[in-house]
C-alpha cells in the first residue's frame, strides 16, 4: 500500500518584510490591501544522469506527480513492515528539462505579479550537488544556461520598458548566511567597503529587514547583471565527493521594487520585492567524506535545514500556536517569506540514482510538508506624501475660491485669505509704529493673519530698537561681553581695565579705542621683502621627523600650513556659532514647556467654569488667546533656530573635510620632502626631477599596464558570435566581462603593490 502525501487545509500563516510570524486571520499589515489565501507552489526537477533509476521512480501521466518504490530488505526475516511504496502529489514534476522551460513553469507569474505589488519568494532546496545552484543561478559563462536569477532581472527590467505610464525603481541586495553568520556579499563594492558593526535580523510593524545589509538602486540590466556576478564570486564553496563546487551557506537576492504613476493627480504607489533563495545542500557526512573546515560546514548547514523543516512542519499544524522561526538566522530572515504576504514557489532538487533515493525521499517529504503552508499575499500599497501635499494644495484653492464668494455675497470683499505681500507688511509696520509713539489710538483688526502679522512686527521693532541702542554704545564705548573671561583676562593684563572693570587713564570727558596697529604701519619701519627659501646643506644624519616637521611647516609646506590653520579657524568659529546656537534652541523649548503648562492651565480653568459657544465656535478669554498667540511665535522661532543649526552642523561638516584634506595633504608633503630631503640617495635625484617617470611613492610610468585588453578582444569576438542567435544576450555578457576585468585589475594591483613592499 502506498502512502500519498497530499495537501490538507491548513492556517493562515504570517506576514512582514525579507522574510513573517503567524498572524491572526484576515488581519492586514498597514499599506497592504487584503488578499486571498492560496497554497504554496511545489515543483521537483530531477538531475539529469545515465544511471536513472527507471524501476524505482516512476512519473504520473499528468506530470504532478512521482512515485518511489524500493525493493524489501530481505534481511529483515519473514515478519517485515518495512514501508516500499511512496507517492507524492505536487504542482509539477520537471524531468529532462530546459532552464528555459523551468523559468517558465516555476518563476515567470510570480515576477509578473511583483510589478503589480506583490511580495514573491522562489526557494531551491535538496541534496548537495542535486543542481539548486544551477537552476537558481545558472552558468555564468553561457548565456543560453543562465538561470532562474538572471532571467527574473531580465523580465523585470522588460515589464518595466512594457509599463510607460509609470516610474518604476530596482534595488537589489546580496545576502550570505554562512556559520550562523550573516555577510554582506556586495560589501567589496568601492562605495560600500565593509560594516564596522556586524549585521542583525530586525523585526518591525512593516517586518523583518537586515540591518547594515547594503541596497543598491540599478537604473539598467547590465548594472544588474554586474550586482548578480560581483554577489556570486564572493561566494563561500568547497569540494567533496558529492559536488567538487558545493555552496557552503544560504544565499538570499532580493529584488525591490517601488511603482509610481505619471499622474501627479495618483497619490498611492506600490512597492514589492523578490526574495530568490538559494539554500546549501543537506549532505550525509559518510557519503561527502567532509572533514576540518568542510564538515564544521557541513554541521552548520544540516542544523540550519532541520530548523527550516522544524518552522514548516508547524506551519502546517493546525493545532500548533507557536512557529520557532528564531531558531536559526535562516528562518528569522525568511520569516515573511515562509506562509507570509507573499507568493511562494520551491523547486525541489533531487538525483534520479538508486544510491541517493534516501536523501530524494526526504527532500520529496520536505515539498510535500511545504505544500500544507498557505500564504496570504497582498498588495503593498503606500501613500505619497509629495503628491498628497498637491492634492491639498488644490483642494485648499478650490475652498478659499468658495470663501471668497461667500465673502462677496455678504459684503465683506475686503477681507483676503492670502499671504501677505510686501507692502501689507509694510503698512503694518508703519501702524504699530504710529501706535507706540501714540500717534494711532487702535489698530483695525480685519483677519486672524493679520493680528498675527501685527505681533510679529511688534517683535521687529523691538529687535530694531535693541539693535540701535547696541549700536550707539559700541559708538561711544568699548563693549566686552561679562561672560568672555578670556577678553576680560587680557585687557586687564594690559592695564587698561580695573579689577571693577573701569578704563584706566581716560581722561575727563574723552574716549579712546582700543587695538594694535599692523608692523607694516608703524613710523620708522620701512617694508621688508619676503624672504626666499635656499635648499639647504644635506646632513650626515637626518634630523626626528618633529623637528624636520617645523622645519617643513615654515619652508616648503607653509602655504598648506596656512590654508590648514584658515580652515581650522574656520571649522572653531562655525562650532562655536553651533554652540551658541543649541543653548538658544534649548532656551526656547523650555520657554515652549513653560507656555503649554500654562495652556494646558486655562484650557483645565476653562473646562471646569464651563465652555461658551457662539455660533458653533468656542470662545476663550484674552489670556489664552495670548498664550496660543506666544506657543505659536515661539515655535516659529524654534524652527527658525534649528533651521539654523542644521546648517551650521552642514557647514561644519564641510570644514571638518576641509581640514581632515589639509591635514591629509600636509603630511603626505611632508612625506615626500623628508624623503627626498634625506632619505633618497643623491643620485637618484635627477631621476626624480619634474618630466622624469619616477615619483617617491609612485610606479614608473613606463610600468604602468593596460589591464583587460585581452578580456576586451575576447568579448568583441563573443560578440559577433553570440548577438545573431540571441541580442538580449548583450547586458549578460557586458557584465560579465567587466566584473572579471576589475578582478583581473584588482589582483594586478595587490601583486605590483606586493613587490613594491618587497
Amino acid at each position: 500500500m502506498a502512502t500519498v502525501y497530499t495537501a490538507r487545509q491548513p492556517r493562515v500563516g504570517s506576514a512582514g518584510g525579507f522574510g513573517c510570524g503567524r498572524r491572526v486571520p484576515g488581519a492586514s499589515l498597514p499599506g497592504e490591501r487584503m488578499g486571498t489565501r492560496k497554497k504554496v507552489h511545489a515543483f521537483v526537477r530531477v538531475k539529469p544522469t545515465d544511471d536513472f533509476a527507471h524501476e524505482m521512480i516512476r512519473y504520473g501521466d499528468d506530470k504532478r506527480s512521482i512515485d518511489i518504490h524500493l525493493k524489501k530488505d530481505i534481511r529483515r526475516g519473514v515478519v517485515n513492515n518495512q514501508q516500499i511504496d511512496w507517492s507524492f502529489k505536487l504542482d509539477g514534476v520537471l524531468h529532462d528539462a530546459s532552464q528555459d522551460l523551468v523559468y517558465e513553469t516555476v518563476a515567470k507569474d510570480v515576477v509578473s505579479q511583483a510589478l503589480n505589488g506583490y511580495n514573491g519568494t522562489i526557494m531551491c532546496y535538496g541534496q548537495t550537488g542535486a543542481g539548486k545552484t544551477y537552476t537558481m543561478t545558472g552558468a555564468t559563462e553561457n548565456y543560453k544556461h543562465r538561470g532562474i536569477l538572471p532571467r527574473a532581472l531580465q523580465q523585470v527590467f522588460r515589464m518595466i520598458e512594457e509599463r510607460p505610464t509609470h516610474a518604476i525603481t530596482v534595488r537589489v541586495s546580496y545576502l550570505e548566511i554562512y556559520n550562523e553568520s550573516l555577510f554582506d556579499l556586495l560589501s567589496t563594492l568601492p562605495y560600500v567597503g565593509p560594516s564596522v558593526t556586524p549585521m542583525t535580523i530586525v523585526e518591525n510593524p512593516q517586518g523583518v529587514f537586515i540591518k547594515g545589509l547594503s541596497v543598491h538602486l540599478t537604473s539598467q540590466e547590465e548594472d544588474a547583471f554586474s550586482l548578480l556576478f560581483e554577489g556570486e564570486t564572493n561566494r563561500i564553496i568547497a569540494s567533496h565527493t558529492m559536488n567538487k563546487n558545493s555552496s557552503r551557506s544560504h544565499c538570499i537576492f532580493t529584488i525591490y521594487l517601488e511603482a509610481h504613476s505619471r499622474t501627479l493627480s495618483e497619490e498611492k504607489y506600490i512597492t514589492s520585492k523578490i526574495n530568490l533563495v538559494d539554500l546549501a545542500g543537506s549532505e550525509r557526512l559518510g557519503k561527502s567524506g567532509s572533514e576540518g573546515r568542510v564538515l564544521k560546514e557541513a554541521t552548520y548547514i544540516n542544523k540550519s535545514l532541520s530548523f527550516l523543516e522544524q518552522a514548516i512542519i508547524a506551519l502546517g499544524d493546525q493545532k500548533r500556536d507557536h512557529i520557532p522561526f528564531r531558531q536559526c538566522k535562516l528562518t528569522h530572515a525568511l520569516k515573511d517569506s515562509l506562509g507570509g504576504n507573499c507568493n511562494m514557489v520551491l523547486v525541489t532538487n533531487i538525483y534520479g540514482e538508486a544510491a541517493q533515493l534516501e536523501e530524494t525521499l526526504s527532500s520529496l517529504r520536505f515539498a510535500s510538508r511545504m505544500k500544507l503552508v498557505t500564504t496570504e499575499p497582498a498588495i503593498n500599497e503606500k501613500y505619497d506624501a509629495e503628491r498628497m501635499v498637491k492634492n491639498l494644495e488644490k483642494e485648499l484653492a478650490l475652498l478659499k475660491q468658495e470663501l471668497a464668494i461667500h465673502d462677496s455675497l455678504t459684503n465683506r470683499t475686503f477681507v483676503t485669505y492670502e499671504a501677505m505681500d510686501e507692502i501689507q507688511i509694510a503698512e503694518i509696520n508703519s501702524q504699530v509704529r504710529r501706535y507706540l509713539e501714540g500717534t494711532l489710538d487702535e489698530i483695525d483688526i480685519i483677519n486672524l493673519r493679520q493680528i498675527k502679522e501685527v505681533f510679529n512686527q511688534f517683535r521687529v521693532v523691538l529687535s530694531q530698537q535693541e539693535q540701535e541702542v547696541e549700536s550707539t554704545l559700541r559708538r561711544k564705548y568699548t563693549l566686552i561681553d561679562r561672560n568672555d573671561f578670556a577678553a576680560i583676562s587680557a585687557v586687564q593684563k594690559a592695564g587698561l581695565v580695573d579689577v571693577d572693570g573701569h578704563l584706566v587713564g581716560e581722561p575727563e570727558g574723552q574716549n579712546f579705542g582700543l587695538g594694535v596697529a599692523p608692523f607694516s604701519t608703524k613710523p620708522g619701519k620701512k617694508a621688508k621683502s619676503k624672504k626666499t627659501f635656499k635648499e639647504p646643506l644635506r646632513p650626515d644624519t637626518p634630523p626626528s621627523k618633529p623637528v624636520a616637521f617645523e622645519e617643513f611647516k615654515n619652508e616648503r609646506g607653509s602655504e598648506i600650513n596656512r590654508i590648514f590653520k584658515e580652515n581650522k579657524s574656520i571649522l572653531n568659529e562655525r562650532r562655536k556659532r553651533a554652540s551658541e546656537t543649541t543653548q538658544r534652541i534649548n532656551a526656547i523649548k523650555r520657554e515652549i514647556d513653560v507656555t503649554k503648562e500654562a495652556l494646558d492651565f486655562q484650557k483645565s480653568l476653562r473646562e471646569k467654569q464651563g465652555e461658551y459657544e457662539n455660533k458653533g465656535l468656542m470662545i476663550i478669554d484674552e489670556e489664552e488667546f495670548l498664550l496660543i498667540l506666544k506657543l505659536k511665535d515661539l515655535k516659529k522661532q524654534y524652527r527658525s533656530e534649528y533651521q539654523d543649526l542644521r546648517d551650521l552642523r552642514a557647514e561644519i561638516q564641510y570644514c571638518q573635510h576641509l581640514v581632515d584634506q589639509c591635514r591629509h595633504r600636509l603630511l603626505m608633503e611632508f612625506d615626500i620632502w623628508y624623503n627626498e630631503s634625506f632619505v633618497i640617495p643623491e643620485d637618484m635625484h635627477m631621476a626624480l626631477k619634474p618630466g622624469s617617470s619616477i615619483r617617491p611613492g609612485m610606479v614608473p610610468v613606463n610600468r604602468i599596464v593596460s589591464l583587460g585588453e585581452d578580456d576586451q578582444d575576447k568579448f568583441s569576438q563573443l560578440q559577433q558570435r553570440v548577438l545573431p542567435e540571441g541580442p538580449d544576450s548583450i547586458s549578460f555578457y557586458n557584465a560579465k566581462v567587466k566584473t572579471e576585468q576589475k578582478h583581473n585589475y584588482l589582483k594586478t594591483m595587490m601583486g605590483l603593490q606586493q613587490a613594491h613592499r618587497k
